[in-house]
This record gives C-alpha cells, sequence and structure tokens, in this order.
C-alpha cells in the first residue's frame, strides 16, 4: 500500500539540516576519523602558516579564518555529508508511505575496499575487505516494490519473510511506476529501524503512520 504524502510532510521526516543520529552515522568508522582529522591537520597548518607569511600578510586575517574553518573540518565535515544524503531524496517531486511485507530476505557478502599488501615473501597480495549486507525484498498485495539492503548485524537475524514492514518511497513519477529510492524502514514487530542510513526522524514517521494508517492507538 503506498499513500502519497501530503505538502510539507517530506520535510517533517527527512530534515535539511543533519539530525544527532546521522551526525554520528556520516561520522564514521576510527579509519574515517583518523582521514578526516589528517586533512583537517594538513589544510589547517598550511593554511595557518601561510597566514602569517609575509607574502599574504595583506590577507592575513582571511587565511587565518581559512585555516580555522579547515582545522574544524573532522566536525562540519559529516555535517556537510549527512545534509547532502538528505537532500538526495528531499528532491524527488513524489514520495509515499509504504506499508508491506518482506517478501524474501538473503544475505550477500560485498566488497568494501581493495589494497595491496606485501606477504612474508616480499610479493604484493591483494587483501579485500569484505562485509555481510542484507537484503529484504519488499512487496504489498500489488505484487514486488523494491530490495532494501543494509550492513547485516547480529539483531537482524530475527527478521522473518511475512513481516510488516514500513518506510517511505521515492519517484520521479507521480505514479510511483518505477520506484527510485528507499528510506529506511521500520519493523513494528521487532520495534527495528533497519537502513543503510538513517534518513527519517523516527517519532515523527511513526506518528505520521499512526495518523495516515489509521493505526490503533497504543
Amino acid at each position: 500500500m503506498l499513500i502519497p504524502l501530503r505538502p510539507g510532510e517530506l520535510q517533517r521526516l527527512i530534515p535539511a539540516v543533519a539530525t544527532g543520529t546521522q551526525f554520528l552515522y556520516t561520522f564514521g568508522d576510527l579509519r574515517n576519523t583518523l582521514q578526516r582529522l589528517l586533512i583537517a591537520t594538513i589544510g589547517g597548518a598550511i593554511t595557518l602558516l601561510i597566514s602569517q607569511s609575509q607574502i599574504a600578510s595583506r590577507w592575513s586575517s582571511i587565511w587565518l579564518v581559512i585555516g580555522v574553518i579547515s582545522l574544524l573540518y573532522i566536525l562540519w565535515g559529516p555535517i556537510v555529508e549527512a545534509a547532502r544524503r538528505n537532500a538526495l531524496l528531499r528532491r524527488y517531486p513524489a514520495a509515499a508511505i509504504f506499508e508491506g511485507e518482506v517478501a524474501d530476505l538473503y544475505i550477500r557478502d560485498k566488497i568494501e575496499s581493495r589494497r595491496e599488501q606485501a606477504n612474508q615473501q616480499g610479493e604484493l597480495e591483494l587483501i579485500e575487505n569484505r562485509r555481510t549486507w542484507m537484503i529484504l525484498e519488499l512487496a504489498d498485495e500489488e505484487g514486488d516494490l523494491a530490495s532494501l539492503q543494509f550492513p547485516m548485524e547480529k539483531r537482524h537475524s530475527s527478521i522473518q519473510p511475512g513481516m510488516l514492514i514500513r518506510c517511505l518511497v521515492f519517484s520521479e513519477r507521480k505514479d510511483f511506476m518505477h520506484v527510485s529510492a528507499l528510506s529506511d524502514a521500520w519493523i513494528p514487530r521487532l520495534r527495528m529501524w533497519v537502513g543503510d542510513y538513517p534518513y527519517l526522524l523516527k517519532p515523527a514517521f511513526e506518528e505520521l503512520c499512526g495518523l495516515r494508517l489509521k493505526l490503533p492507538v497504543r
């Protein structure tokens, strides 16, 4: 079942600016944090050195500001990335609440990165970093809709075919003949959110589903 969103509802569910949850998600793991810290340190150090040089004395205050901004990249970088990802879904002309079921599910290993490393014999060998993903095939009374993919965690092993699932569906067409994207999804029976990125404001989405789907008050 698809229920098109009314004007203004999408903006309530996916904000233009990053939420705290989205900031933590885009902040990334230790490796991403160290990379961002390295970029911030190098960029900040270079611009601060330029601001202190005689060549740039006329614009020293501007270079100083640029240097401080560069040093803070470790903080504003994730905010910009989260806002960019939010904007990718907010740009679609058509969005709707989807209520259906998990028609099927399976897991698959995906290669996230590759690098070459010398072994004990001094020969280069290819090292692959793999991660297990879960894929949910979503469907309703009209048939298959789309698949939702996300990195698998231990808690996801409780998901079973036939379970009710809700999310937002996005399309370039008002009739939703072609689904372009999905948000993260809510599985009420497990009280579990799944997805590869926390797009939705969870309490707002659950409240809207209760209003638009005429769910009983608990």
